[in-house]
Order: structure tokens, then C-alpha cells, then sequence
């Protein structure tokens, strides 16, 4: 077994079906993985139920971490809230661990008073349903500069403002938090960790976007190795779960020796 907590997601090889894609992390011997909700022709989107996926994770050995993701979670409404008990449910029964909240990411909702009030409001109706289904809510915030929710301390201090301390924790992801420019790290707070990196020597960092995620490795300028020396340092212990969205990554003949390459690297450097 790796000696960092490694996971995957499945947007490393979302090409492969989710047998296949088991498959694949129990051969790194990776046994955590993430399912999503927005792949075309793959769970959950195909009708597998829940507790088809239960089976097959348990069968190749596997724990789920979460089902990324609940999009859009700070602009709550009555179908948001129809979208999300849906998705703890199917969390819950397929023994998906937690739940991933993605917050509105469109230049919307992101004025100081009304980002806060929005996030407090969704993640205080997402605490009774969360907790009735013992499933985590994994705030997730994104750098980019027209996400309605960049910052982690700010959702820090949401979550204990709904008394939400029992309920939710953060994604660090390191992308994310690169783009944000936030220097506070919250480990104790912090439930997962998403891994990517950027070695496009060209892109500025405002210029950043999913499409340049790639396998963390020698070229990376997002100090993923850094990160997570300091997420561990600091009591973080949790999962480091590869998360890259670079076509280049999903095109890849052999996923298998290019995350075994970046798990290699990274538990060197880090």
C-alpha cells in the first residue's frame, strides 16, 4: 500500500466505466475512490443504483469517499433542495461517505453580505438532512476570481456560525487554493484533499483553469508537494485524492503508470 492516503477520483479516467475505474485504483492500491454525478453514460447518471455501486466497491475492496458533487449548493431554492436530499440519499444507500458541495461559480451572488448570507442559508438547510442521513458535507471553495465562494475561512466561519461543526468539513483542494491566494490552510476543519497540478509555463495564474489540471509532477507550479508537507505537518491525515480535469489526462493510453508515476513523485517530495 502507497504510504500517503491516496484516493482517486473518477474524473482521473473518466473515459472508463465505474467496474473499470475500481479497477484501476485497487491496481495502484488505492483503496478510496470518489464517484460523480456528471459523466455521461457512468453513474450515477445511467441509472446504476446505489446498490450496484455498493457491491462493486465493495467487491474490488474499495471505500467511497464522496459523490461529487451537489453543483451550485449556495443558491438554494426548492429544486436545489429536491437535488440535494436525492444525492444524500443515493450517498447514503451506495455508503458514500460524504456528499461534496460545489458553490455557483458564474460571477453571481458574489457581493460581502450577500455570498455569506446565501452560504449560511444553504448549508443550514443542508445540517437536518446531512445529519439525518449521516452523510458529510464537503465544502468546496474555488479560486476562481467569479466563484461566489473563494475563500475556506469564510466558510469556515459559516459552518460555525450554523452550528455545522458536527456536519461539514472543507475540500482543500490544491488548485483552488493556489488560485485563491489564501494562506491559512484549516486542517483540522478539513475532510479531503483534491490534487492536481499546472506545468503550462505560459498560463498566468488569473488565467488558470480546469482544462490545465494535470498529474502532479516535476513541472508543477502549484506547490502540491508543499501543501500537503503542510496540511500533514499541521494534524491533516485524511485523503489525497487525485483530481485532474486536462484532456491530455483522459486521453492517456495507460492511466495506470501515469498516477503510479505522480503518487511516486509526490510521496517523494512531499
Amino acid at each position: 500500500m502507497p504510504s500517503l492516503p491516496f484516493a482517486l477520483n473518477h474524473m482521473t479516467a473518466p473515459g472508463l466505466s465505474l467496474d473499470a475505474f475500481f479497477a484501476l485504483a485497487a491496481s495502484l492500491g488505492i483503496g478510496s475512490v470518489e464517484i460523480r454525478n456528471d459523466l455521461d453514460g457512468n453513474a450515477i447518471l445511467d441509472g446504476t443504483t446505489p446498490a450496484e455501486v455498493k457491491a462493486l466497491a465493495e467487491r474490488h475492496g474499495l471505500a467511497i469517499i464522496s459523490i461529487n458533487a451537489l453543483q451550485r449548493f449556495n443558491e438554494w431554492s426548492p429544486a436545489r433542495a429536491d437535488e440535494a436530499r436525492d444525492l444524500i440519499a443515493y450517498a447514503a444507500a451506495c455508503g458514500a461517505k460524504a456528499l461534496v458541495l460545489v458553490p455557483k461559480n458564474d460571477g453571481t451572488g458574489t457581493a460581502d453580505g450577500e455570498r455569506q448570507a446565501n452560504l449560511r442559508a444553504a448549508l443550514a438547510a443542508l445540517k437536518p438532512m446531512l445529519h439525518a442521513a449521516g452523510v458529510v458535507g464537503l465544502v468546496e471553495p474555488l479560486g476562481f476570481e467569479i466563484c461566489s465562494l473563494r475563500s475556506k475561512r469564510e466558510a469556515a466561519e459559516a459552518i460555525a456560525a450554523i452550528g455545522g461543526g458536527a456536519t461539514f468539513r472543507l475540500v482543500h483542494d490544491t488548485f483552488h487554493h493556489h488560485l485563491a491566494g489564501e494562506p491559512e490552510l484549516f486542517p483540522a476543519l478539513t475532510g479531503l484533499v483534491h490534487i492536481s497540478g499546472v506545468d503550462d509555463p505560459t498560463v498566468s495564474v488569473s488565467d488558470m483553469r480546469d482544462p490545465h489540471r494535470v498529474l502532479v509532477g516535476e513541472g508543477d507550479r502549484l506547490d502540491n508537494a508543499g501543501q500537503i508537507r503542510a496540511l500533514r505537518a499541521q494534524g491533516y491525515a485524511g485523503p489525497l485524492s487525485f483530481e485532474p480535469f486536462a484532456p491530455s489526462v483522459h486521453g492517456l493510453a495507460d492511466p495506470q503508470a501515469a498516477v503510479a508515476a505522480s503518487m511516486a513523485f509526490i510521496a517523494a517530495a512531499a
